[in-house]
This record gives structure tokens, sequence and C-alpha cells, in this order.
């Protein structure tokens, strides 16, 4: 399996360059998702968890790795993450938990297990 560090990374560098391919397109977007995830009658941090469980239901493998370290930034705890996954696979199924299966690497290769 893959490192989801490495996918996160990947991604990051993806984005900086479609930034300088395609600015107003991404300027747009970040607008959009600045809006968002902007803090609210919802947090920040349940706005990204419900991200996380939408990229799981996508199956969106930088919507998954995303979703993780930015619901880890914006103060997710494990338990909370576990808790995502948990109504992700109810909503999904198996799909669903096969895809939690990433946030599960990226926690144990970030020390957060």
């Amino acid at each position: 399996m893959e490192s989801q560090r490495e996918v996160w990374n990947e991604y990051l560098k993806l984005r900086d360059q479609s930034q300088a391919l395609m600015p107003d397109l991404i300027g747009i977007k970040n607008a959009l998702t600045g809006e968002a995830y902007k803090e609210g009658a919802l947090s920040t941090k349940v706005k990204r968890l419900m991200g996380l469980a939408v990229g799981l239901r996508a199956g969106c493998k930088f919507c998954i790795v995303g979703q993780t370290m930015l619901a880890l930034q914006a103060g997710a705890t494990k338990e909370e993450i576990f808790e995502t996954l948990a109504v992700a696979t109810a909503m999904g199924g198996t799909p669903g938990l096969s895809e939690s299966f990433r946030v599960l690497q990226l926690l144990d290769e970030l020390g957060k297990l």
C-alpha cells in the first residue's frame, strides 16, 4: 500500500502546479473552499470531518487524505476521526470501510494511533 503521507505531498505538489497553470480557476475554487470551511454555525473542524465522510463515500484518494490532514490541523482527535469513519461506513457500506483504511494508515504514519 502506498504511503499516505506521500499521497498528501503529491497532492500539495499538484495543487501548487494547478495554481500556477490555472490561477483564475484555482482562485475561484479557493474562494469557494475558504467560504465553505470558515468558522460559522459549524466549526471548521466539524466541516472538515464532514468533508472526510463525503470523500470516503466518493472514494477520492486526495480528498480522504487531505480532509484527514486538514481535520487534524483543525484540532480533530483520532476518536472524532474514527466516529467519522463509522458514519461513512454506515452510509457507504464496505466501500466506505475499505477507503477508511487510508485514514488508519495515515494516522499510523503520523504516530497518532
